[in-house]
């Protein structure tokens, strides 16, 4: 799926890959169980405007982009643990073409470390990087209630 981004945008989202539900539907955070867009909203204090297209000028409104670190891989479901043979996006002139960019968060473990595999973590770009608990419905010993979600993911009002 193609980045979200206006000229201005100061906050880069970065998942891991979109799950079957996000890909089908070809909308970021697709399935309704997910709950990044229930974050975002909760950070910006605004009502879900509803329509995935209201939801993406918000984003843009706030100058948060969104994208994925992996462009294509071989994954059965939704999992990011069943991902294989990642290929990346390529971030770069993302990046350089969007310098007003000062953070980076990544939505779960997976998106933090590729990122990290295919680009590594350069310490003198000025970029801080933020890795945030996954926004995914997905069920685990590990996984943060909403509301933990919710404290950690209000990092990002810092730099919006």
């Amino acid at each position: 799926m193609a980045p979200v981004i206006d000229p201005d945008a100061k906050v880069l989202i970065l998942g891991s890959m979109p799950g079957a539900k996000s890909l089908e539907a070809q909308h970021y955070y697709g399935n309704p169980r997910n709950h990044f867009w229930e974050i975002i909203f909760s950070l910006l204090e605004k009502e879900d405007p509803v329509t995935y297209e209201d939801r993406l000028s918000l984003l843009k409104k706030h100058h948060i982009a969104l994208w994925d670190v992996i462009h294509s891989c071989y994954r059965e479901g939704s999992l990011d643990s069943a991902i294989k043979e990642e290929q990346p996006n390529d971030l770069k002139p993302l990046l350089r073409e969007h310098p007003q960019i000062k953070a980076i968060a990544f939505n779960g473990g997976k998106a933090y470390r590729s990122y990290k595999k295919h680009f590594g973590l350069d310490e003198h770009s000025g970029l801080v990087y933020l890795p945030l608990p996954s926004t995914s419905p997905m069920r685990g010993k590990h996984v943060k209630s909403l509301p933990e979600k919710l404290e950690a993911w209000s990092v990002l009002n810092e730099y919006l």
